[in-house]
Order: C-alpha cells, then sequence, then structure tokens
C-alpha cells in the first residue's frame, strides 16, 4: 500500500470513529390542532443534571434537557487563552449552528474524551466546560470532543500534535416552547403535560418519548427536524397530537388547543342538595368504553367533548345518568340517588 492509500484508511478510520461515539452517546429515541410562532433562538442557561458519560450504560432520563425560556441578554465574551505549560497543547474550540448560520452564544457543554475505549470499554472524561468557547490545555495525543445543546450534538476526533488546534463546531438544533389552550383560555400549568416524540405521528412503528412529561412554559432543545406532541390535559380523554417542524436557531412556540371542559360529579339526594360521599363512579363512552374511575364526594375530570354515561355506586346501590360536555364549558354533573 503506498503513502496515500494509508492515509487515506486513517481518515476513514478517524470518521468511523466520530460516527460510532455518536452513536454511543445517541439518546434512544386526532390531525395536528395548535398554532406555532418561531422567534430567534438566544442562548439559554442549561439547567439539567451533567449527562452519563458515554460506555457507562447510563443515559439521561427523558425530559432533563428542558431548560428555561432564553434569557435576553448580550452574548458572552469568550473566554481568554489560557497559559500553555511546556509538554502540553491548546485546543480552542466553538459551535455554531451550521455553516452560514450564526454562532451558538451559550448553553452548550462540552467534554473532551480519550480517542480509544478503556478496559472496561468506556470513553474516559478528561474534561469538560461549559464556557461559550473554552480552550482546553492537554497532552499531545487523539481525543474525542463532545458538544451538546440540549439533545442536539456534534463530536469531532481531534488529534493534537504541538500547535494549538481550533475547532468549530456546527449544532443544527432549535426549539420548543409548549402551551395548551380550551378556545382562547390558557390551561394552568399543571393541568396540562406533554411528551415528544421523534418523528411524525404517522409513523407508526413503537417509539418512546425523548422528552417527557413537559410542562407550559418549558424549552425543549432538539435537532433541527420533524417532531410531534402528545399533549395531555387532565387525567381523562383529552389527548391532542400535533405534529411540529423545529428550525435551526429557532424557538418555535406552540399552541396546543383542546376540546374539552373540566366536569366535577356529584352524588346528590335532591337537586343542588349535599354530595354523598364514598362514592364509586365510573364515566364512560355511549360504546361501554371506560374513560375514568375514581372515589369521592366531588371527583373533577377533564373530558374531551362529546356525550357520556356516568354510574355512581353507593351504599350498595347503583345510580346512573347521560350528560354531554361542551368544550370550555366548566360544570358539575349531578346524579340522583333515586
Amino acid at each position: 500500500m503506498d503513502g496515500r492509500g494509508f492515509l487515506g484508511v486513517r481518515r476513514w478510520a478517524a470518521e468511523a470513529a466520530v460516527w460510532l461515539f455518536l452513536l454511543a452517546v445517541a439518546i434512544v429515541t386526532h390531525p395536528t390542532q395548535g398554532l406555532a410562532q418561531t422567534h430567534n433562538l438566544l442562548p439559554p442557561e442549561l439547567t439539567s443534571p451533567v449527562p452519563t458519560a458515554p460506555g457507562t450504560g447510563g443515559a439521561t432520563s427523558p425530559g432533563s434537557t428542558l431548560v428555561p425560556p432564553p434569557p435576553l441578554q448580550p452574548p458572552s465574551a469568550p473566554q481568554p487563552v489560557p497559559m500553555i505549560p511546556p509538554g502540553q497543547v491548546a485546543l480552542a474550540v466553538s459551535a455554531r449552528y451550521g455553516r452560514e448560520a450564526p454562532a451558538i452564544n451559550g448553553g452548550v457543554v462540552w467534554r473532551v474524551y480519550t480517542a480509544k475505549r478503556d478496559a472496561a470499554g468506556a470513553y474516559r472524561l478528561v474534561k469538560e466546560d461549559r464556557a461559550v468557547s473554552p480552550t482546553f490545555v492537554l497532552p499531545p495525543g487523539n481525543y474525542v470532543v463532545h458538544a451538546s445543546l440540549g439533545l442536539a450534538s456534534a463530536a469531532k476526533t481531534v488529534q493534537l500534535r504541538a500547535e494549538t488546534v481550533r475547532e468549530v463546531f456546527e449544532i443544527p438544533a432549535g426549539a420548543i416552547r409548549l402551551e395548551g389552550r380550551v378556545g382562547d383560555v390558557r390551561i394552568p400549568s399543571g393541568q396540562i403535560l406533554f411528551d415528544v416524540f421523534n418523528g411524525s405521528q404517522f409513523n407508526t412503528a413503537e417509539r418512546r418519548p425523548i422528552a417527557h412529561n413537559v410542562m407550559t412554559g418549558d424549552v425543549v432543545l432538539l435537532p433541527e427536524g420533524t417532531y410531534y406532541i402528545v399533549s395531555n390535559y387532565g387525567d381523562g380523554n383529552s389527548v391532542v397530537r400535533s405534529d411540529v417542524r423545529v428550525q435551526t436557531a429557532k424557538l418555535t412556540d406552540i399552541v396546543v388547543n383542546h376540546r374539552a371542559a373540566l366536569i366535577t360529579l356529584k352524588l346528590v339526594n335532591d337537586s343542588q342538595g349535599e354530595a354523598l360521599a364514598n362514592t364509586q363512579w365510573t364515566v364512560l363512552t355511549p360504546g361501554g368504553d371506560v374513560i375514568k374511575e375514581s372515589i369521592g364526594a366531588f371527583p373533577r375530570v377533564v373530558l374531551a367533548e362529546g356525550d357520556y354515561h356516568v354510574i355512581a355506586r353507593n351504599e350498595g346501590k347503583t345510580y346512573q345518568r347521560d350528560f354531554k360536555v361542551i368544550p370550555g364549558v366548566d360544570g358539575e354533573v349531578e346524579v340522583l340517588a333515586r
């Protein structure tokens, strides 16, 4: 093999190592009813715990990449280059949203690993930093540098010899911020939760959420692409699925509209009378599908628009009635104990 062929093999091996490393650190991963607005994505400050290092068998729990809304503040100044001791080499890194995109001015977590796995099969973490453009001082050698912005990331193999090496990472990431409404009324944060999945809702393959139980106002940082949101209002049957598109360097506000209402159930001896305690409740569809079961004097359930049948059991006796749910019209449904 001549010299050029040998260099080609080495280049191929280096590129393969990068792809294998990215695979090691990757997170396993009704019609649309909503509105979306996009804004320029300013750098958020990550508040998530540090992800488990690759090769240890751990994984970041779903939803742990949530961040607060991006702060309206100027970009942070890059760190000055530190003094380089004898026998060490400087590695200066920075990130941008893409080749022709603006720089990422905060929120990136930088990690430097050894290029070879240790005896346990793990990449050993050498350095970590959360500065905008950190400079790592390292002994000469080969390393893998991993940059993560929420659920988006990039990695490179870097060879350090004698001179300072400068690397720019491209992370095509965007973000979504979610809220739910019934009509023009905003659903309180504690009453609605969102799950985020990769791809479209029309892809029937079984998937686990990449962000779970996201609350109103949370920002989720994601790689550019298509996702679908499952919005759960209350613990009844008000569920809406919406496809969304994440754009690079953009924060997209998603408003999911639910056609539902909050219903309070009461078993009474007389109309407008006192509710009977220790009542067992079952809410069903007209076809007999169970939507909600509970016990109590005043159970509350969020139900999607439609017709329902409710059964109340108290002291060995059963009572029932039909009722209708109108979107946005919260109220009480009384069942007479007769």
